[in-house]
């Protein structure tokens, strides 16, 4: 991606101010969904040993989304419209993991955490210095993500059984969920 501006675009590329708010609205619904992931996982593991760590990732999310609702509305910006759908889908994500067991509920967070990584690196390098608040917001929640991933490792994610068919759905999942919520 390159730096968001009206040069270089094709016919039917979206301009800077549609760029601009795919952003917005796809890191609202990312978030959203993050936070519905972590409640699906502390319905079913709360009362474990794992969560407060959960509860901790949570409330960063929590945090993130908070963030992203105010964009929303400070730049008029209308959120996914497939928000009922991550609403659902990120809960039985978190719980259907977390109920496979705590293993692989850290795998479901590392997968969807290097999904974003990925996906906020490259919002990170296509911003321009015109948004800097935006991008030094993005740049700290990655952080953050990158740290639920770490936490997810230790935890032993990579020994959950079907790690890497989990680990490969997910991801894919997650990539299409971005793909979709910075259109619809």
């Amino acid at each position: 991606m390159t730096k968001i501006t009206g040069e270089d675009r094709l016919a039917g590329d979206p301009g800077p101010e549609e760029m601009l708010a795919r952003i917005v609205r796809v890191d609202h619904a990312g978030e959203y969904g993050a936070k519905r992931i972590y409640a699906g996982q502390l319905a079913v593991l709360e009362r474990s040993e794992h969560g407060p760590i959960i509860r901790h990732m949570a409330e960063q999310e929590e945090k993130h989304l908070k963030y992203f609702e105010t964009a929303i509305g400070d730049r008029g910006v209308r959120p996914t419209a497939l928000l009922p759908l991550w609403h659902a889908a990120g809960f039985a994500l978190g719980a259907a993991t977390a109920l496979l067991g705590p293993r692989a509920a850290m795998a479901c967070t590392v997968a969807v955490e290097e999904a974003i990584d990925e996906h906020y690196q490259a919002q990170l390098q296509a911003l321009g210095d015109d948004e800097a608040p935006l991008k030094a917001a993005i740049d700290a929640f990655r952080a953050e993500e990158l740290e639920h991933r770490a936490i997810g490792l230790e935890r032993e994610a990579e020994l959950a059984p079907g790690y890497d068919v989990m680990s490969h759905l997910i991801k894919r999942g997650s990539k299409l969920a971005i793909w979709l919520s910075e259109r619809i």
